[in-house]
């Protein structure tokens, strides 16, 4: 099994989907707390329409809620962007605060495991969503190293090249 991390921001609809197809996903995981996105412009990586999309394509689609970051814990990047001055789209790190929670809150309780036993058994290239262009500034890229770790498994990011 390998895993990607895949964000949104900076793909077009058609860039976005066509990245899915050239890195052999077959298994989309949505790590999002909320499943929306504001505006026309990734208005595709809503749920429905994100789910319709990859149905047509043979990707299967799964919503590991457990994965991503509460209100309070997103509370803490919130935060750290206002800060720095930093919008969410221009962001390039996560802030050590929201690191620390996340991690103690979120990524240590879950058993990495249970997300494997819902994975279908013959996953092979498993992506892992969330909105963020830039990995590390998503908690996708603290889930991607504690995956990759625990399931020896190799990880690679799919940036948009816009």
């Amino acid at each position: 099994m390998k895993l990607v991390t895949i964000g949104a921001f900076g793909f077009s609809e058609e860039g976005f989907f066509q990245a899915l197809q050239e890195a052999g996903v077959d298994t989309f995981c949505d790590v999002r707390q909320r499943r929306g996105v504001r505006g026309a412009e990734y208005a595709f990586v809503n749920s429905h329409r994100l789910q319709a999309r990859l149905a047509e394509m043979g990707i299967r689609y799964l919503h590991v809620k457990e994965l991503a970051p509460t209100t309070a814990v997103r509370a803490q990047q919130h935060l750290a962007d206002k800060t720095e001055k930093t919008a969410k789209r221009q962001r390039t790190h996560l802030s050590p605060a929201f690191i620390a929670t996340y991690k103690s809150e979120i990524l240590n309780p879950f058993d990495p495991q249970s997300l494997r036993a819902i994975l279908p058994p013959d996953a092979e290239v498993v992506a892992l969503f969330c909105v963020e262009r830039e990995p590390a500034a998503c908690h996708r890229s603290l889930i991607a190293e504690r995956l990759a770790q625990v399931w020896g498994v190799a990880v690679e990011n799919i940036i948009s090249k816009q």
